[in-house]
Parts: C-alpha cells; sequence; structure tokens
C-alpha cells in the first residue's frame, strides 16, 4: 500500500541516483532515433542556484524529458563556465581573508594553479543544486570552458579569425575597471543612479573677448580636452566655429567645432570634448581628426601630461582639486546637483572609467552580417518572435567586440611578441616561435601576451565546441546544429548573438534552431529580486520545504511567452497540493483494486463513464504534446493540473465510485481497468514536469501491474482520436454541467448545507431523463439535490441552463427570498465602493507616478476583482427579483 502522503526528502535523492545508474540520462544509440540536443547555458562555476537559473534548468529538463519519451535521441549537454572575473575574485578575496600574499606577489603559475585547486574543492556547487531540482543532464558528456578540448578549440578560432583579419589589435576607449584592473565588456557594466553635481566651467575665447561654459560631472577629465563643440545651427556659437578657446589650468588651446553631437536645449548648448576619457567624445575626435590625450592610468590616477600639481592624484581627489582651482580663478560659474547613471564595475562595484589602452578586438561587424540573414530567412526563430527586433537591432549596430582582459584566469592570449615588437599568432608557442624563426631569420626570445580572453569568446563556442570541434565527431555530427536554446533575454546580445556569429563562421550552420526566451522571475508583487529590497527568495528553501516537483511545476505553469513570473511560497504550496491530490487519487485506486492490466484494451470499453474519461484522456494527450511541441509550457501545466484535479480526481473517481461498489461485476472491473490505465497515463505526461512524484506513484504500482521498465524510459503516449465518444461526452459533461450549476447556485443563495432542494430537468428528451436516472445517486451525493422532471417552474423555482437544456433549482422552500435580496443588494453597494474607491485612486496622475509598479499593479488587480463581483452579484439579484 502507498505511504498515506509522499516524502520529497526521501525519495529525490534516491529516484534520481537511480535514473543515473541506469544510463537514461543519455541519448539512446539507435541510429534511427531523431536527435534533439540543448547545450545547457553554463552557469558560473562560482554560482549558486538563482531562481533565473531554476526556471530555465527546468524549462529545459521537461523538453529533454518530452523527447527522449518521444523516442528522440535526447542529449542536454552539461557544464560550466571559468568565468574569469568572478573566480578570479572569489580567489583573491580568499587570499586576503586569509592574509596571504596578492596575486601580483605570487606570480602568475602560482596562482592559476591556486585557483585550478579552488575549482577541484569548491567550483561547481551549482551543478549538485541542479541535481537537487532533476535536471537530467548527460553528466558524462559535462564540459568545463577551461578543459582541454574547449581550450583547444578556443585557440583554434582565435588564430583562424587573426589570419583571415577579423581579429586584430587597435587603441581604443573600453570600460576600465581600476579596482581588478581590467577592461570590462558592456554586459559587465551596471549603471548605478547616484547623487552628483553639474559644474559649470568657464572656459575664455584665445583672444580674450568673451568665454563658453560647458557642463560636467566629471571636472577631473577636462585635464585631457581637445575641443569644445557647438551644434551647427545654433545662432549662439556660429560665428565662433572655428575660433579657439583656451582651457585653464592645462593653458591649452583648442578649437570650437560643430557636431550635432552638442544638443543647444541641453545646458549651454557646448560641450567639452575629451577623447581620451568619453566613449561620445572620442566619436566626435575621430569624426573631427582630434588628438587623444589619456590623463589617467590603470589605477585611474593622474599622469602626464597634467599639470605637476596634479599627477599622482586619485581621479576623485583630482575633481576636487580642479573644481577648487577653477573657482579660485573665478571660472567657476555654478554648481548644480544631480541624479544621474554611473557605470559600476558588476563585479568589484568600483567606478569605470573610459580608458585609451591597447586590446584585441574582432571584427564583430562582418560577423554579424550571416547571423542576421539566418534569423531573416527563419534558420533560427526566437519564442517569443518579438525578441527578434531586439536581436537585429542589436546585430546591425554593434561595435568591435573587445576581447582581451587583464586577468590571469582564463584563456590566455595566443600572441607573442618578438623583442622588436612583432606579434605571431599561433595555436602552441612552438608554431609561434617557428613563425619567429622565419620571420627573424634566426631564434629570438618570445614573450606571450599577458592577457586573457573575454569569457563570453570561449562561451560563443559552446554549442559546437562542447560536441569535440575542431575535430569531426560522432557526437558533432549527430548532434550539431542543436535544437533549442532556453535562455533569458538579458543575454541575447552577448551570448546568443556571439553564438549565432561563431556558429554560422565555423561550421555554415546556425548553432540552434529555437531560441526560447524565458521570463524575468519576480516576486508575489511583481518587483524584481534584489538583495537591497530584502525580496530574494531561495528556490533550494523551497525545494526543502514543498519538494522540487512543486517548484518545477509553478515555474512550468506561469511560464507563459511574454509575461515575467510572480513566485510566492503559497504559489508554489498550491501547486505542491495537487501533486498532494494525486498521489491521495492513486492510494483511493490503489484500495479499490484499481490495478494496471497490460491486456486490457481500452478502446474496447463499454461503459459511458470509462467511454467519457477515455476520451477525455485522448484529449489531453493532444493537448500536451501540442503545447510542449510548441513551448507552451503554461498550457501544457494548465491542461494537466485542470485534467488531474478537475477532470480526473473530482469527477472520474465520483463518477466511478457507484460503479465500484455496484453489483454490476464486469461493469466494476472496466472501470478498474480503465481508472488504472489512465492513471498511468497522467504519470507518463506530468513526468516531463514533475519526474520525482511521478516516477515514485510509477515504481509503486509497478509490481502489481507488471512494469520492469523505470518511467523515465515510457515511451509518450500518441492514442487513436476513434477512442473519443461524442456520445459519452455529451450525456457526462452535461451531468458535470449541472452539479456544478446546481453548486453554484446553492453557495450563492446560501441554501443551508443540509437542505436537499429538488433540481427539476423542464421539459426533458427521453434521453435526457434517461441519463438523468442512470446518475441520480451521483447527483444526489455531489450536489445533495433530489431530481425530477417537470413543464412548469414552481413557485421559488431558479432557472439555468446547462449545455443546451433548461433546469431549475427549487429553493423556495429553504431561502428567505426576501432577506436574500436585501443581503445581496448591501454587497453590491460595498463592492460597489471598493471599486469606486480603488478606481479614483488609479486615475491620479501622482499615484501612478509614486507607487511602485508593484503596488500599482496590485490596486488594477483589485479593482478587477471587485467589479467582477460586482457583476456577479448583480446577475444573482436579478435572478431573485424574477422569481417575484
Amino acid at each position: 500500500m502507498l505511504d498515506k502522503t509522499f516524502d520529497p526528502a526521501a525519495a529525490e535523492t534516491r529516484l534520481y541516483a537511480a535514473w543515473e545508474e541506469s544510463g537514461a540520462f543519455a541519448p539512446t544509440d539507435d541510429p534511427a532515433a531523431p536527435p534533439f540536443s540543448i547545450a545547457i547555458p553554463p552557469p558560473n562555476v562560482t554560482g549558486q542556484l538563482h531562481f533565473g537559473h531554476a526556471l530555465n534548468a527546468t524549462l529545459q529538463d521537461v523538453l529533454i524529458r518530452f523527447a527522449r519519451m518521444k523516442g528522440m535521441a535526447a542529449l542536454w549537454l552539461p557544464g560550466t563556465d571559468h568565468a574569469g572575473i568572478a573566480t578570479q575574485m572569489v580567489v583573491e578575496r580568499q587570499l586576503a581573508a586569509a592574509g596571504n600574499v596578492g596575486r601580483r606577489d605570487m606570480g602568475r603559475d602560482a596562482f592559476v594553479e591556486r585557483v585550478w585547486a579552488w575549482k577541484a574543492e569548491s567550483g561547481g556547487a551549482i551543478v549538485n543544486q541542479l541535481r537537487r531540482l532533476g535536471a537530467s543532464c548527460d553528466w558524462s558528456r559535462e564540459r568545463f570552458t577551461l578543459d582541454e578540448g574547449l581550450s583547444a578549440a578556443v585557440r583554434k578560432v582565435f588564430v583562424t579569425l587573426h589570419r583571415q583579419g577579423l581579429i586584430y589589435r587597435d587603441k581604443r576607449l573600453v570600460n576600465w575597471d581600476p579596482y581588478l584592473q581590467t577592461a570590462l565588456s558592456d554586459i559587465e557594466v551596471e549603471q548605478r543612479e547616484v547623487d552628483g553635481a553639474y559644474w559649470r566651467l568657464a572656459y575664455p575665447l584665445e583672444d580674450g573677448s568673451g568665454e563658453i561654459v560647458v557642463a560636467t560631472t566629471r571636472p577631473e577629465t577636462m585635464l585631457a580636452d581637445v575641443a569644445v563643440a557647438v551644434h551647427p545651427d545654433d545662432d549662439r556659437y556660429r560665428d565662433l566655429i572655428g575660433r579657439c578657446v583656451r582651457v585653464p589650468i592645462v593653458n591649452r588651446p583648442v578649437p570650437i567645432i560643430a557636431d550635432p553631437y552638442a544638443d543647444p536645449e541641453k545646458g549651454s548648448g557646448a560641450v567639452k570634448i575629451t577623447p581620451g576619457h568619453d566613449f561620445n567624445d572620442f566619436k566626435v575626435g575621430q569624426r573631427h581628426g582630434l588628438p587623444v590625450i589619456s590623463v589617467m592610468d590603470a589605477a585611474a590616477r593622474i599622469i602626464a601630461p597634467a599639470p605637476a600639481e596634479f599627477i599622482g592624484l586619485d581621479r576623485f581627489a583630482a575633481r576636487q582639486k580642479v573644481v577648487e582651482t577653477f573657482e579660485a580663478l573665478g571660472l567657476l560659474r555654478g554648481v548644480e546637483p544631480t541624479r544621474h547613471a554611473v557605470p559600476h564595475g558588476d563585479r568589484s562595484g568600483t567606478v569605470l572609467e573610459p580608458l585609451l589602452t591597447d586590446q584585441w578586438y574582432v571584427d564583430a561587424k562582418t560577423l554579424a552580417k550571416p547571423a542576421i540573414a539566418a534569423v531573416e530567412a527563419g534558420e533560427t526563430v526566437f519564442e517569443p518572435r518579438h525578441w527578434e527586433k531586439t536581436y537585429f537591432e542589436w546585430m546591425r549596430n554593434i561595435e568591435p567586440w573587445c576581447i582581451s582582459r587583464q586577468l590571469w584566469w582564463g584563456h590566455r592570449i595566443p600572441a607573442w611578441y618578438g623583442p622588436d615588437g612583432a606579434v605571431f599568432v599561433a595555436e602552441t608557442e612552438g608554431e609561434a616561435r617557428a613563425q619567429a624563426r622565419e620571420h627573424y631569420g634566426r631564434d629570438e626570445p618570445l614573450t606571450q601576451d599577458e592577457d586573457v580572453l573575454d569569457t563570453w569568446f570561449s562561451s560563443a563556442l559552446w554549442p559546437f565546441s562542447t560536441l569535440g570541434w575542431p575535430d569531426k565527431t560522432d557526437d558533432l555530427a549527430r548532434f550539431y546544429p542543436t535544437h533549442t536554446l532556453v535562455t533569458g533575454f538579458d543575454i541575447i546580445f552577448f551570448w546568443v548573438a556571439r553564438m549565432m556569429m561563431m556558429g554560422l563562421h565555423f561550421t555554415g550552420q546556425a548553432p540552434f534552431k529555437r531560441v526560447f526566451i524565458n521570463a524575468l522571475v519576480r516576486d508575489q508583487f511583481g518587483a524584481k529580486m534584489s538583495k537591497s529590497k530584502g525580496n530574494v527568495m531561495d528556490p533550494l528553501e523551497l525545494v526543502d520545504a514543498y519538494g522540487a516537483d512543486a517548484l518545477r511545476f509553478t515555474l512550468t505553469a506561469m511560464s507563459g511567452q511574454g509575461r515575467d513570473i510572480r513566485v510566492s511560497r503559497e504559489r508554489v504550496e498550491g501547486y505542491r497540493n495537487l501533486g498532494t491530490k494525486l498521489w491521495n487519487a492513486a492510494r483511493f485506486a490503489q484500495m479499490n483494486g484499481c490495478v494496471r492490466d497490460l491486456a486490457f484494451d481500452p478502446g474496447a470499453a463499454r461503459g459511458v463513464v470509462s467511454r467519457w474519461i477515455r476520451g477525455e484522456t485522448v484529449k489531453l494527450v493532444d493537448e500536451v504534446t501540442a503545447a510542449l511541441d510548441t513551448l507552451a509550457f503554461d498550457e501544457a501545466a494548465g491542461a494537466l493540473y485542470r485534467f488531474i484535479w478537475n477532470t480526473f480526481c473530482d469527477w472520474h473517481l465520483e463518477f466511478a465510485k457507484p460503479i465500484l461498489q455496484g453489483e454490476d461485476a464486469a461493469a466494476a472491473a472496466e472501470t478498474r481497468a480503465m481508472t488504472a490505465w489512465v492513471l498511468d497515463q497522467i504519470l507518463i505526461l506530468l513526468h516531463p514536469i514533475s519526474p520525482f512524484l511521478t516516477e515514485e506513484l510509477w515504481a509503486q504500482t509497478a509490481p502489481a501491474a507488471g512494469r520492469t521498465r523505470m518511467l523515465i524510459a515510457e515511451p509518450w503516449p500518441a492514442l487513436p482520436k476513434a477512442w473519443r465518444d461524442d456520445a459519452a461526452e455529451r450525456e457526462i459533461n452535461l451531468v458535470i454541467a449541472l452539479v456544478s450549476e446546481a453548486r453554484s447556485l446553492r453557495a450563492e443563495l446560501r441554501v443551508p448545507p443540509q437542505a436537499e432542494p429538488q433540481l427539476l430537468a423542464v421539459n426533458p428528451s427521453p434521453r435526457l431523463e434517461e441519463a438523468l436516472a442512470a446518475h441520480a445517486l451521483l447527483i444526489k451525493r455531489t450536489a445533495r439535490c433530489g431530481v425530477r422532471s417537470g413543464t412548469l417552474l414552481p413557485p421559488g423555482a431558479v432557472p439555468f441552463v446547462a449545455l443546451g437544456e433548461s433546469f431549475a433549482l427549487e429553493i423556495g422552500g429553504h431561502v428567505d427570498l426576501p432577506a436574500e435580496r436585501a443581503r445581496l443588494t448591501r454587497e453590491i453597494a460595498a463592492q460597489q465602493a471598493e471599486a469606486d474607491k480603488i478606481a479614483a485612486k488609479l486615475d491620479k496622475a501622482d499615484f501612478l507616478a509614486r507607487a511602485p509598479e508593484e503596488v500599482v499593479e496590485e490596486n488594477r488587480e483589485r479593482l478587477a476583482a471587485a467589479r467582477d463581483a460586482v457583476g456577479r452579484l448583480q446577475a444573482m439579484l436579478r435572478r431573485l427579483e424574477d422569481l417575484g
């Protein structure tokens, strides 16, 4: 006998070990099986499972289990990312906390060895957390972006692109982190709102005839100014274009130039131009051929050619000194407090500095063209489709990709320098030395580039490098291109686009056929989770409390395309209750002898209840299959929820009870067999979403049913359409509608629980009378109503229609109609007052502007609920008034 309840804590580890030990996670060797592959978005090796991971992994696992059960060669290839900056920071902080020497004191080799030791000991915790969630990855193929095979692929790609002129070295502005002393990619930049100021600085005209006032939030950068720009159509400055101002402190004459970058409506309309310390100014400088001056070093300290009294100052100390000097010179024209966005390093939290440095770049514009064409042609499709617009917008405006990082942990750039600065790019040092020998005519000492590659560079190769590329492996031939990528919208630019570029360039094929962009997980009020708000939820705590299946079902059920997911403990608990209901249904079936008979033919069923539930099961299989095929995860979960909770548990088992307890042995046997068969179909269909509960029920009922195969390996059902039965569906659905309406009327009109009013069928057909007679006992037990037929409505009978048939509930002798009308009138007034109050609040622009988004949304939901209540109560009042 099944235990009274399902214990996830006791079952999940045992079941996962059994799956893994059975080899179920590996793709089938059957060469006829169509391939279906997913490459996991590799989480950082430093990572801990958060809700984004939980959602992403759940949806991937649903797809891979679904494909596996459909008979496909399903491969979910797992792995982790070396996460250059994040990992290096973890180890550096450990060294600092232990009072050990820093990485520069240790030296590169010793430090990298220390990071590998940390990775072996503590890295990859998230892999075990994914296992707890039920992720059925093929762990025998697990990869790491710094493993030997992927490192070889990275070197191959770098060298090839360099030879093709698509990787080059250039001096440009980059996002520079003065704390980590490395360039950062755009995705590693976090814009933070901070309090600052606009300092209005006067630059005298060189001939002394006047001045131009510029405003800046970074006065220290004026030490590197090379021009002042005004809009070409700004009449205030038209006569000054081409003349010069003299930059105070540095006493440098610089030209006044005309450029549309200057906004006449902003400030004075004139802007200082500092190409060495501002991205927009750098572009202006390129357009006008301006010199580039840099006055900061890698630690953001002031350097020459700034005046001697500034050299060595931190940038913020220099800012204060610049302002004080302008004030002393009588050239400070005002200070205006402001709150503005300032770029910070997402790992270090340091204010970033645009810095002119030598870096390695990829010609992304050239690589982007085939990647744009592939999506335009439908070779790769985004779901939801509107994300394609985001993809195109970024790809069509793509900038050169800075791929070098001033770190030690990562893929070291395969470039070596000769004594005269000549560069030799090769996959190995031996090949570089051979190139140098040919170049110099003799052996010369070579020094490898100190930098490592951007983590996204190796991640861009993930779909094909993990399958063995550049070698022509069986896995590469079978599983590339991958089928579906499930990922977040925030890395469309930084990962999806780059995988498209690299995959097409090196394999000639887009790396995936579909890209499903999953939603953002928010708290129950719709607010983004953040530590500062204190609303961050730990998915593993919910797994501990409610089981992995409850969390998985919650995330799947709420993954409608184009909407964010609101998670709360109450939602997860609610979906846990679905599992409890199914477990109790299985216990009921077991206690009533409903054991799966593998020889039972559902198509031969004769009883109307069996024929009805068989047809409903056919519809369920079709609905869930179509939903998962089209990535409509919420529709699949919703169909399963409704079927399990309502169709099977609330109705079928109720219909089955009188049959099982009746005297017709053949009908009882058929009902037992059909109930067991339907339960099996439920377990199969639910398994991709809730694998643990379903596998446990399958295993517990396996001996009696004579099954030997685990549920994870069970084929997906494909049931004949002919098993649907229109006559049975009409009859049973009419009874369901009848009972549902009777229950609703009893509740709304407050018919006492002990009362048994008559349910009147008005002018029924012989067929309807026969159906009502057959199910009279069920109607009486579930609706607490007697059933009779008649032609006239008696006083106090509330009429209603169910599936086109006329009925009435005779409540006159059970309800005080005048008192009920008075109650409804009061409730309508109360609900209307509530609706008016909320509507008035939402009509106030000030409220909409000040209130948090989640509060506004909560009020909109309350307004909709109040208005719905008013409409429902008014309809009920009209019914009572019609009774006279």
